[in-house]
């Protein structure tokens, strides 16, 4: 396994604590601030073992090492930052499925209901086979971005 050793400059020092200390940031920005500034194992630390930073700032052994990792490989304002996301969506509904939806949502309601229900709508597309699957969720995306609403 690689054992990374952080040594932060004084003016890493100063920037993670002033980081601690004032501003608005993000939970994560905070945790890895702590991480750094216990694993510094230069001349301007006091050096606090990976299980004593566990354990206080209740995070695992992992993170620490990942936090570790991104800051020899990729700097101080890498570490600090979160990374954009890599994932794709697909999008599962296109013109002609929300076109469906939006004429299925200005129809009446199943019998037994008073209006259609995000859960309601979303079922009936599945079973009318215009969907394989199709969560309430999307359905609201679907009718925020027509501007429909289901009348609440």
């Amino acid at each position: 396994m690689i054992r990374y050793q952080i040594k932060l400059t004084k003016n890493e020092v100063e920037e993670l604590m002033s980081i601690i200390n004032k501003g608005s940031h993000t939970s994560q920005t905070f945790r890895t601030a702590y991480i750094l500034l216990n694993c510094d194992e230069g001349k301007y630390s006091q050096k606090v073992t990976n299980e004593q930073v566990s354990k206080v700032l209740k995070v695992g052994m992992r993170t620490i090492d990942r936090v570790k990792k991104k800051f020899i490989e990729e700097g101080l304002d890498a570490s600090l930052e979160r990374r954009p996301t890599s994932r794709i969506y697909d999008r599962k509904t296109d013109g002609d499925i929300e076109a469906k939806l939006v004429t299925l949502c200005c129809s009446e309601p199943p019998k037994g209901y008073s209006k259609w229900s995000l859960r309601l709508l979303a079922d009936k597309m599945v079973e009318l086979k215009y969907v394989e699957s199709i969560s309430h969720v999307t359905v609201r995306s679907v009718l925020k971005k027509t501007n429909l609403s289901l009348g609440r």
